[in-house]
C-alpha cells in the first residue's frame, strides 16, 4: 500500500469513526442508550481498522523501508487523533446522559406534588 492509499484509508476509517461517535451523542441525547452504545461500538471498529493501517505503516518504516511523508499523510494522522478524541468524549457523554436520565425521571415524578 503506498502512502497516498494509506492516507485515504486512514481518513476514511477515521471519518467513519468520528461520524459514529457523533451519532452516539445524538442518540444518547434522545435517550436511546442501546443505539448509542451500538454506535460507539461501530466507532471502535472503525478506529481499530485505522489503527491497523497505522500499525502497518509504522512497521514498514521500522523495518527500514522509507515512507513518503506528505501533507496528506500528516492530515490523515491528525484526522485519526481527532477521531480518537471525539470517540472518547462521546463515550463519556453517553455515560453522562445515561446517568442523568434516572434523575430526570425522578424530578418529573416529583413535579406534581
Amino acid at each position: 500500500m503506498d502512502s497516498l492509499e494509506v492516507s485515504f484509508q486512514l481518513i476514511l476509517h477515521s471519518g467513519n469513526a468520528r461520524s459514529y461517535a457523533m451519532e452516539a451523542i445524538t442518540l444518547a441525547k434522545k435517550r436511546n442508550f442501546t443505539a448509542a452504545l451500538k454506535s460507539l461500538e461501530e466507532s471502535g471498529k472503525e478506529l481499530t481498522e485505522a489503527h491497523n493501517i497505522q500499525t502497518t505503516l509504522l512497521q514498514t518504516e521500522a523495518s527500514g523501508t522509507p515512507i513518503d511523508l506528505s501533507i496528506l499523510l500528516v492530515h490523515a494522522q491528525d484526522h485519526l487523533m481527532n477521531s480518537i478524541t471525539v470517540k472518547d468524549l462521546a463515550g463519556e457523554m453517553v455515560e453522562l446522559y445515561s446517568t442523568i436520565e434516572p434523575l430526570r425521571k425522578e424530578d418529573l415524578s416529583t413535579d406534581g406534588n
